[in-house]
C-alpha cells in the first residue's frame, strides 16, 4: 500500500466516524448513518480529485466505501456509550483533519502541481468533507465557528509541508510536519481555547447616518 493510499484510507476511516457521530446527534436511522459517514469520508477527496482531473480515489478503489460503511455501523450501535458525542466528534475531526490535509498535499505533489495548488488541495481535502457533513446535518459548520482555528490549521499544515520541501526535506518528513502542525493547532483551539480575532462592527456615532 502506497503512502497516498494509506493516507486516504486513514482519513476516510476517521472522517467516517465523525459523520456517523453527527448522524447520531441528528437521530438518523442506519441508512442515514451510512450516507452521512460516506459523504464526510469521501467529500474532500472527491472535490480534490475532480479539480485535479484525476480518477476519483473511491471510484478507483470502492473498498473505501466499505470502510466508511463499517465505521457507520459500528458507531450506530456504540454511540450511546460515549459521555459526550459532540466532544468525541470534535477530537475525531481534529485527527481526521491532521490526516486528510497531508493526503491532499501528497496528491497535489504527486501530480506535479505548484505550491499554490498544493496549499489549496490540502485545505480542500481536509475541510470539504466536514463542511458537507455539517451542512447536511443542519449544524453550524466547524470551518465557520467564530474565531476557531480550523481552516487556519489546514493552511498552516499545508504551508509547513511546502516550506519543508523548499528546505530540501523528503516527502515523508514534510508530511509529518504538516500533520503535526494541523493537529497541534487544532488541539490548541479545542483544549486551550486558541482563537483568531473576529470582526466586530462598531456602533455608529450619535447622529451619524445609518449604512
Amino acid at each position: 500500500m502506497t503512502m497516498l493510499t494509506s493516507l486516504d484510507h486513514a482519513a476516510v476511516l476517521v472522517f467516517a466516524l465523525t459523520g456517523a457521530l453527527a448522524a447520531s446527534r441528528s437521530q438518523l436511522d442506519i441508512v442515514g448513518f451510512i450516507f452521512i459517514a460516506c459523504l464526510t469520508a469521501v467529500g474532500g477527496g472527491t472535490v480534490r480529485d475532480t479539480i485535479l482531473n484525476r480518477e476519483v480515489f473511491w471510484v478507483a478503489n470502492p473498498v473505501i466505501l466499505a470502510v466508511a460503511t463499517l465505521a457507520a455501523i459500528v458507531v450506530f450501535f456504540t454511540a450511546h456509550l460515549l459521555e459526550s458525542r459532540y466532544r468525541a466528534l470534535l477530537w475525531f475531526d481534529a485527527f481526521a483533519l491532521a490526516v486528510a490535509v497531508p493526503a491532499g498535499v501528497a496528491v497535489a505533489l504527486a501530480e506535479g502541481q505548484g505550491w499554490p495548488v498544493v496549499l489549496v488541495m490540502g485545505m480542500i481535502t481536509g475541510c470539504m468533507g466536514g463542511l458537507m457533513r455539517d451542512v447536511v446535518c443542519n449544524e453550524v459548520p466547524l470551518v465557520l465557528k467564530q474565531g476557531e482555528l480550523y481552516v487556519t490549521c489546514a493552511f498552516a499544515g499545508a504551508m509547513g509541508a511546502v516550506v519543508a520541501g523548499w528546505a530540501g526535506l523528503g516527502q515523508g518528513p514534510a508530511l509529518m510536519i504538516c500533520a503535526g502542525l494541523v493537529l497541534g493547532l487544532r488541539a490548541g483551539s479545542l483544549g486551550l481555547g486558541w482563537r483568531l480575532p473576529v470582526y466586530r462592527s462598531t456602533p455608529p456615532k450619535p447622529g451619524a447616518p445609518k449604512r
